[in-house]
């Protein structure tokens, strides 16, 4: 069932000119061109490269350096959210939806880690959120750029697995996606502990989002491809 979690509005739509650096990016806006916070770490290839339509939204506060934020950029016809700032409000809405009566805590200090959720029940569940763009051919992939944080974050997970649940929990924003790959030709090690993981008790879930411009909706869940690319 197709369920609203929550409200992203933006301010202009603009056109991508130039990625200077890994965050922040140049929009053509009319006649003028628009320095932009791009609050996400990835390649983002198939996403800002110049000419593809995105959508800005004005920065909240008066003192930041880059007075607009990319909110979503044009694939096939669709927005697809490139803000990962959002990624834990959206989170916390599944998560209250899968966990019904879970107490679900945000950046929790396990020992010497910091995990994203803690969700507190019948038992404990430690949780990592990772947020997937890219997708070919109907399998959602990640990363899309190597992340050793990314990898960290598996191991600690497999580190839990002694004293609880575990789970990755991957927000695909491609509506498309069927199922979901580690990207093995991105980033190797990643996609070994990925696997390691799921031997070894890490649970994974994988819901499918979409980003009308206005609101994001939570579409259905995807597995693991039965099947390796």
């Amino acid at each position: 069932m197709v369920q609203p979690l929550i409200d992203i509005s933006y301010d202009i739509a603009g056109i991508f000119a130039e990625r200077k650096n890994r965050f922040l990016g140049v929009v053509n806006v009319g006649s003028s061109n628009i320095y932009a916070h791009i609050h996400d770490p990835g390649r983002l290839k198939e996403l800002l490269y110049p000419g593809n339509e995105v959508l800005l939204k004005k920065a909240s506060s008066p003192r930041r350096k880059t007075k607009w934020e990319l909110i979503a950029a044009k694939r096939h016809g669709s927005w697809i959210l490139v803000n990962s700032k959002y990624h834990r409000y959206i989170a916390e809405r599944i998560l209250a939806m899968h966990f019904p009566g879970y107490s679900i805590r945000a950046e929790v200090k396990i020992g010497d880690s910091r995990i994203d959720f803690l969700a507190t029940g019948n038992e404990r569940i430690a949780i990592e959120v990772k947020g997937c763009t890219l997708e070919r051919q109907g399998i959602a992939l990640f990363p899309d750029a190597p992340t050793k944080r990314g990898a960290r974050h598996v191991e600690e997970l497999l580190k839990f697995t002694t004293h609880g649940r575990a789970m990755l929990l991957i927000l695909v924003f491609v509506a498309n996606s069927m199922c979901f790959l580690p990207n093995e030709e991105t980033d190797p090690h990643f996609s070994s502990l990925f696997w390691k993981a799921l031997r070894n008790g890490v649970e994974v879930k994988i819901p499918v989002l979409k980003y009308d411009g206005s609101t994001v909706y939570y579409l259905r869940d995807i597995n693991v491809c039965e099947n390796r690319l």
